[in-house]
């Protein structure tokens, strides 16, 4: 076979994947954009709920808006490290317990898995900071003190060893596959939760930044999306992290000493 046809026959081979991968992901940004189940009609306007009504089923909606939110931002960066592994459970397809479709669509859920605990937390996070009247119907801090201190910690976490460690994780989906390699579903999942694990461990500071520029806010739910790629499948991804770690604390020092 030439290297013509090889590249052919992987393009081909990744098709699938990527075009689940996207489709997933076009169907939670729709969501988002449809007001993922946050909003009603009021005067025959769309407003968000009002916050304090915090019923079980409304907790449900608000864990349903985070989880889509989650697979929205989080979903497309994990797409190098789902083919690579597609890629080798393709070439290990007979010491494999599940094909490889399977196998790989269960390592994406267990990435979810976790960004899913995540989101149980945030929601949790969320909850306190309504009930001390923190937050606004948009689900964006009304504190100046809240805000800045939000951003300072997010800024300084971008220097620490553990953000270093999950963001080199993320960037090196071959290192990562090759030392944490299981064979069939249950490992396959086993896989998606660990690298699920370093994704949070990498973010979860710039997912609580959603309370400072508004959980609803889809321009600020962008922005972030975006830069989580680019910090993460871009070759200076450690420097940019480092770089907005300063701007991050910049921000919150002028935050907090505004008037």
């Amino acid at each position: 076979m030439t290297a013509a046809m090889l590249a052919r026959v992987l393009r081909h081979e990744r098709l699938p994947p990527v075009a689940a991968v996207m489709l997933v992901v076009a169907i939670a940004w729709a969501y988002l954009l449809a007001g993922a189940g946050t909003m009603e009609e009021m005067d025959g306007m769309l407003m968000p709920m009002s916050a304090g009504r915090w019923t079980a089923g409304h907790a449900l909606i608000m864990l349903g808006m985070w989880i889509v939110m989650m697979v929205a931002m989080m979903l497309p960066s994990a797409l190098p490290v789902l083919l690579l592994y597609g890629t080798i459970v393709r070439r290990k397809a007979a010491q494999q317990g599940a094909g490889p479709g399977y196998a790989v669509a269960l390592f994406a859920l267990g990435y979810l898995a976790v960004w899913s605990l995540f989101s149980v937390a945030a929601v949790a996070l969320q909850y306190v900071l309504e009930r001390a009247a923190l937050l606004s119907p948009m689900m964006e801090s009304t504190s100046i003190v809240l805000a800045g201190l939000t951003l300072v910690a997010a800024g300084v976490y971008q220097w620490t060893p553990i953000k270093s460690t999950c963001l080199a994780h993320c960037q090196s989906p071959l290192e990562f596959v090759l030392a944490n390699w299981r064979g069939g579903g249950l490992g396959a999942f086993r896989m998606g939760v660990r690298h699920g694990a370093f994704c949070v461990g990498c973010c979860w500071p710039l997912m609580l930044l959603l309370f400072v520029g508004g959980v609803m806010n889809l321009v600020w739910i962008a922005g972030l999306a975006v830069y989580v790629l680019v910090e993460k499948l871009t070759p200076p991804g450690h420097w940019i992290s480092r770089a907005t770690g300063v701007v991050f604390i910049a921000w919150g020092v002028a935050t907090l000493l505004s008037p």
